[in-house]
């Protein structure tokens, strides 16, 4: 694995590249995570594939100077200043978050995209919570204070457990997440600074046919995160270019364990 930087703007960017074939694909990791999850793949398909992985602005190793602010052009650019091929197609692949990250980049280049790779991706369906937080004026301030003084909502979460409001692999999520004060920074800086990369669906969609570019969603039969439902929903329309595949496993597809059903969404 080649750990390597861009500067970009007053920016860092980290990412790495693995596998030496003659494709390109390029990685966005989940929330919390970073490029390198993706490494394995040069272990089973580096021979086909170059892949690129990058650390997301508040992740890994990027030092992301550019204020709370990271827009669909800075992915753009961002990448084809890595891949250094502007006109080359490209695979990209998403897991949760880089779910989120690969629709988008694919909306604005969807020509110059081989194939779309989505694992229990974000980004299918707008969260209301997500939305209240990052899009609206009042939502966010409230979030900057929930995230500075968090014991109000401590006391709500366990309330909503206890009356099953909420299930316990959700309780656990956000209870990890707020729990230390600077998971909470993080957080609200990675809400923010990545509240402008929404994927408009019902344009991808029509790209998708356009460009007849092949779409392969995986999730996890006991992810209670993100839900399968939802990749089917998306579906409708594209079955021509759109499979899913259900796997023995929670949220967490990304991983040397599943590669078996992650080998031919990049190999088919």
């Amino acid at each position: 694995m080649d750990q390597q930087w861009l500067s970009y703007k007053n920016s860092v960017i980290y990412y790495y590249q693995f596998g030496n074939g003659p494709k390109q694909a390029v990685c966005f990791h989940g929330y919390g995570e970073t490029a390198t999850n993706f490494e394995f793949l040069a272990k089973y398909a580096g021979n086909q594939y170059s892949f690129y992985a990058i650390d997301l602005p508040f992740h890994g190793k990027t030092d992301w100077k550019e204020g709370l602010n990271f827009t669909k052009a800075d992915l753009q650019q961002i990448v084809e200043q890595i891949t250094g091929q502007e006109n080359r197609q490209l695979s990209l692949i998403g897991f949760s978050l880089g779910g989120r990250m690969a629709l988008s980049l694919y909306e604005v280049i969807p020509e110059k995209v081989e194939r779309l790779i989505l694992l229990a991706p974000d980004g299918l369906k707008v969260n209301f919570w997500y939305w209240l937080a990052t899009q609206t004026w009042l939502g966010n301030k409230f979030f900057a204070f929930t995230m500075k003084k968090p014991h109000w909502f401590f006391g709500l979460l366990r309330l909503m457990n206890k009356l099953k409001l909420i299930n316990a692999s959700i309780f656990k999520f956000v209870n990890y997440y707020i729990g230390d004060a600077e998971v909470r920074r993080l957080l609200y800086a990675r809400w923010t600074a990545l509240r402008n990369i929404q994927p408009n669906i019902k344009k991808i969609k029509q790209q998708i046919i356009v460009n007849k570019t092949p779409v392969r969603l995986i999730y996890g039969k006991h992810d209670r995160i993100i839900l399968s439902s939802v990749g089917e929903k998306f579906k409708k329309g594209i079955e021509e270019y759109c499979t899913i595949s259900v796997i023995h496993a929670g949220h967490q597809v990304l991983h040397e364990k599943h590669v078996e059903e992650i080998l031919p969404a990049l190999l088919q």
